[in-house]
C-alpha cells in the first residue's frame, strides 16, 4: 500500500494514533491538513504546536481555511487535495457518529477521487487509550470542560495513572473517555511518528467560559538531535 495520503490534523491523541495506523497500513504520509474556520485560535489545539509536531515528524503541515457554505466549502478542498495535490487517500482520526450523525468527511468525499480511512472508527474506548500509552505516544491534556475535569488537569500527561482517574471520574459524570462529547482535548508532544520529541518549557493554564486550556508561554522547542 503505497497511496499518497493526507491526515486531517488536529495535533491531538485521535489524529495522531490515526496516522500511526494508517503508517503502519503501509500508507504515505505526505500532508496533516487542518481545516479552520476564517480567523481561527484554537486554544485546545495550539496551532504553534501544531507546527512544531510537523517538523518533528518532517511531514508539511496546511492549514485550509473554510467558509459559509460549509459542507460546499469542504467539498472543494478536499477535491483540491486530490486534484491539485494528488492525494489519494484522506486519514481522520474520528472514532464514533457525533449526535447520532453519519461521518461528516465521508459525506463530503461522496463522488471525490479519494479514499476515507478511518482506523479508529467504533473501536472500544479503553483499547485505544491503552494503544496509545502502549505505542509510546506522549500526550497532554491541553483543554478540559467542567464539570468533567477542573482546571488541574491542563497540562498532565494522559498515562494509565490519568486513564484511571478517568474511569472513577465516568462513574460520577458520564465521562466518555476518550472525550468524545467535548470534554476534554489533547496534544501529542512525542510518538512513534515523530523524529524528535517536543518540548514545552513553560505555560499557564487559562479559564474561560467553563474552560481551561494550555496557553505556552515560551516557544515551544525542540531538543538537538
Amino acid at each position: 500500500m503505497c497511496s499518497k495520503t493526507a491526515v486531517l490534523w488536529t495535533g491531538g491523541k485521535d489524529s495522531a494514533l490515526a496516522l500511526y495506523e494508517a503508517q503502519r497500513s503501509g500508507y504515505d504520509i505526505r500532508l496533516l491538513v487542518t481545516f479552520a474556520p476564517p480567523g481561527f485560535r484554537f486554544r485546545a489545539h495550539p496551532t504553534a504546536l501544531m507546527t512544531k509536531q510537523s517538523e518533528a515528524m518532517g511531514i508539511g503541515h496546511r492549514v485550509i481555511t473554510i467558509e459559509e457554505p460549509i459542507r460546499d466549502n469542504y467539498v472543494a478542498a478536499l477535491g483540491q487535495l486530490a486534484d491539485r495535490d494528488g492525494i489519494a487517500a484522506v486519514v481522520t482520526g474520528d472514532i464514533s457518529e457525533v449526535d447520532g450523525k453519519p461521518n461528516w468527511i465521508r459525506q463530503c468525499s461522496q463522488g471525490l477521487a479519494l479514499d476515507v480511512l478511518t482506523p479508529l472508527w467504533h473501536r472500544e474506548r479503553e483499547e485505544l487509550l491503552e494503544q496509545l500509552i502502549s505505542a509510546g505516544f506522549r500526550t497532554l491534556f491541553s483543554c478540559v470542560k467542567a464539570p468533567w475535569f477542573t482546571p488541574e488537569w491542563v497540562g498532565r500527561e494522559l498515562d494509565r495513572a490519568a486513564v484511571r482517574a478517568m474511569r472513577e471520574l465516568r462513574t460520577t459524570t458520564g465521562l466518555d473517555l476518550c472525550g468524545e462529547q467535548g470534554e476534554y482535548h489533547t496534544m501529542v508532544t512525542d510518538g512513534p511518528p515523530f523524529r524528535r520529541r517536543i518540548e514545552i518549557p513553560a505555560y499557564s493554564v487559562r479559564t474561560d467560559d467553563g474552560l481551561a486550556y494550555l496557553d505556552v508561554a515560551t516557544e515551544s522547542r525542540l531538543p538537538a538531535p
